[in-house]
């Protein structure tokens, strides 16, 4: 138990129990390095590593970030050092810290996808986050989270080759009815999904009339995207039975509390650790201070209890 004014902040994310519901989002937070700088990881539920592929990857060409109003847009590119690499050079290195070890991993075919399953857990790691917003090298480039045929796939072949490690999908917002995708999910035996990754967006340079990201566009994340995410964590909250870890513009305890009440288990923070380092654990605190405001005794009591009109 993780007690926080009163407040006993630890959850059970499909079958893994952290210390508190506050996990750190893939692609924001890197493997932890550069923020243990800034305080001990062991403070956080968990980190969620930037997101691996079998091979190493260079990614997108630069300029690869532009801001936004109230966000950012990204077209990193999945760069990364690669799954062996990963296991070799920086999960020693997480493991000195008592912290879950989420991994995110993106592949091109549900081979890929397997081979990658069946390193993480081999290596140890507590959860595998599998992100379906992926091209399928063999459907002419659809991805494989736009497709409930084609993300249930996606899960059967990382289920079976996850052993006892968690599987969790990563759910894209980019869809007519995203239920529709984590319905799929479920059926295909996923322990839980995480909602949204980012929405498609644009930005334009009026003057030189170019885009400003040199792949035209990119994935946006920050405030601007939480009402949609609270909504679709909300939407598929009453569709699956399966546990859910909500993202998408979480700055702040209010955020967090929104997510937890619209059916979210735990919540990750991304976006928000660019211009603070130490948003992860603010958000905590914060979300702490609400619910011990409101009488509550865990931060459990939060999950699902929306009250809609």
């Amino acid at each position: 138990m993780s007690v926080i004014n009163g407040v006993d902040m630890s959850v059970t994310l499909a079958g893994m129990t952290m210390k508190n519901p506050i996990v750190v989002a893939s692609g924001t937070f890197g493997f932890g390095r550069e923020y243990g700088q800034f305080y001990d990881l062991s403070e956080l539920g968990g980190i969620c590593c930037k997101g691996l592929t079998l091979h190493p990857r260079e990614g997108n060409p630069p300029p690869r970030i532009a801001e936004t109003p109230m966000g950012i847009l990204n077209s990193v590119g999945l760069q990364n050092p690669g799954v062996d690499r990963f296991i070799a050079e920086e999960l020693p290195e997480l493991r000195k810290h008592d912290v879950r070890v989420i991994c995110n991993i993106s592949g091109n075919t549900p081979e890929e996808y397997g081979v990658m399953c069946e390193k993480l857990a081999d290596a140890g790691v507590d959860m595998i986050e599998v992100n379906v917003s992926c091209p399928n090298v063999k459907c002419g480039g659809l991805q494989y989270g736009t497709v409930p045929e084609l993300t249930a796939e996606v899960t059967e072949c990382a289920k079976r080759h996850a052993g006892q490690v968690p599987v969790i999908i990563k759910l894209s917002p980019n869809v007519t009815d995203i239920t529709l995708i984590a319905k799929a999910v479920e059926d295909a035996g996923a322990d839980g999904v995480s909602l949204i990754n980012t929405l498609r967006g644009m930005r334009i340079d009026v003057n030189t009339r170019r885009p400003i990201l040199k792949m035209n566009t990119g994935g946006l994340s920050g405030p601007a995207v939480l009402p949609v995410a609270v909504r679709m964590v909300w939407e598929v909250a009453q569709t699956v039975h399966i546990p859910i870890l909500g993202m998408g513009g979480v700055a702040k305890g209010e955020d967090a509390a929104q997510m937890l009440l619209a059916g979210a288990t735990a919540v990750a923070v991304g976006t928000a650790c660019f211009a603070d380092p130490y948003a992860p654990l603010r958000t905590r605190d914060e979300l702490a201070a609400l619910c011990a405001a409101q009488g509550l005794t865990s931060v459990t009591q939060l999950t699902g209890a929306v009250q809609p009109w």
